[in-house]
């Protein structure tokens, strides 16, 4: 149950530095544009949030941190934009130079944060990523590090409710994906075997609510998008 749905280890495979420039494009690819609207989704719900101190898990190329700022009013509000990846968080910081008042990128694995102190941020988010790490061990840092009352944003991978349906799109995943991925990537094909994995054993929209509640969460509550390709879910660290 709290296991980590693609099986990466950053350690291990440094995946996500040898396709850092050429990330968003393979998002475009695989989600055929999708993923900007969604993102976009997440990025308000994330601004329209009450917080001062925002820390963005696996934070990739500052895509969704670029939209919060540009919808926010950033008076006040300070963003710690979080990854595992020195080459993602690189192209991150040139795209928020404009934000750099605001804005700090810290290298960090978002299953351990210790020198991010307990109950020292007002929110925490984490979009796509949360399928590639220990949940269990996410979840767990972010309850620590959030103030009571805190409240936690997750974008992440879900289930399609109609079962053929969703089958259909895993199978269309899972023929197309390594095709396009091969190509994007120049043959590199962890590129995206650990994505399709995340994306098959992610748990459902509600095992994740489930999940969340069992963390220590309250208030948990989800929104499916593109008929339940993704989720967002919101929850509240108890006061």
């Amino acid at each position: 149950m709290h296991q980590n749905a693609a099986e990466f280890a950053a350690q291990n495979d440094d995946v996500f530095g040898r396709i850092a420039s050429r990330y968003d494009y393979l998002c475009d690819i695989f989600s055929f544009g999708i993923h900007r609207i969604w993102k976009r989704r997440v990025a308000n719900k994330i601004a329209n949030e009450k917080w001062d101190t925002l820390i963005d898990g696996a934070t990739g190329t500052g895509d969704i941190i670029l939209r919060v700022m540009a919808n926010a009013s950033t008076q006040g509000r300070t963003v710690i934009a979080s990854d595992l990846s020195a080459k993602m968080l690189a192209i991150a910081e040139q795209r928020l130079l404009s934000f750099k008042s605001n804005v700090s990128l810290i290298l960090l694995d978002a299953e351990n944060m210790p020198s991010i102190q307990t109950k020292s941020v007002d929110a925490y988010s984490i979009s796509l990523g949360l399928k590639i790490c220990n949940r269990h061990l996410a979840m767990q840092e972010a309850l620590r590090i959030l103030k009571p009352s805190g409240r936690l944003i997750i974008l992440e991978a879900s289930n399609i409710r109609w079962g053929f349906l969703h089958r259909a799109y895993l199978a269309y995943m899972g023929i197309c994906m390594p095709i396009l991925g091969w190509i994007a990537t120049g043959g590199d094909a962890s590129a995206y075997k650990y994505l399709l994995q995340g994306i098959r054993d992610f748990p459902t929209a509600e095992e994740l609510a489930h999940e969340l509640t069992s963390y220590g969460f309250e208030e948990v509550t989800f929104e499916r998008l593109s008929l339940g390709i993704v989720a967002i879910h919101t929850a509240r660290k108890p006061a």
